[in-house]
């Protein structure tokens, strides 16, 4: 039983690992400030249904100087379209603010003619 916790404590490890360092290389070109640190924990960990619709709102921010170079658009209107498309806690009291992606990108898609 033991050897079985330790090889899914290292898998899990292993693949945040992978998916922090991805990350870091998708968005640190666009904020060089970003570390291990910084990274949001949405960011680092695998969703268990792989379909969760939403991200934080610091990962939102992280990748807005991303989004806002790639659609050529402003910082300022990126950040801008986030708050717009931040939901709330659940029930008005659980978990964390959240960005709905799916409409945060049909908004970009809207702005941007889908670039």
């Amino acid at each position: 039983r033991r050897i079985t916790v330790t090889v899914a404590l290292v898998a899990t490890l292993t693949e945040i690992t992978t998916n922090v360092q991805a990350y870091l290389a998708l968005n640190r070109p666009y904020d060089p400030s970003l570390s291990v640190a910084t990274t949001p924990v949405d960011a680092a960990n695998s969703s268990a249904s792989g379909i969760d619709p939403n991200i934080s709102v610091a990962n939102a921010d992280i990748q807005a100087h991303r989004i806002a170079a790639v659609r050529h658009l402003s910082l300022s209107i990126v950040d801008q379209l986030i708050s717009q498309h931040t939901l709330g806690r659940g029930l008005g009291f659980s978990g964390e603010p959240g960005v709905d992606v799916l409409e945060l990108n049909l908004a970009l898609n809207r702005m941007t003619g889908g670039h």
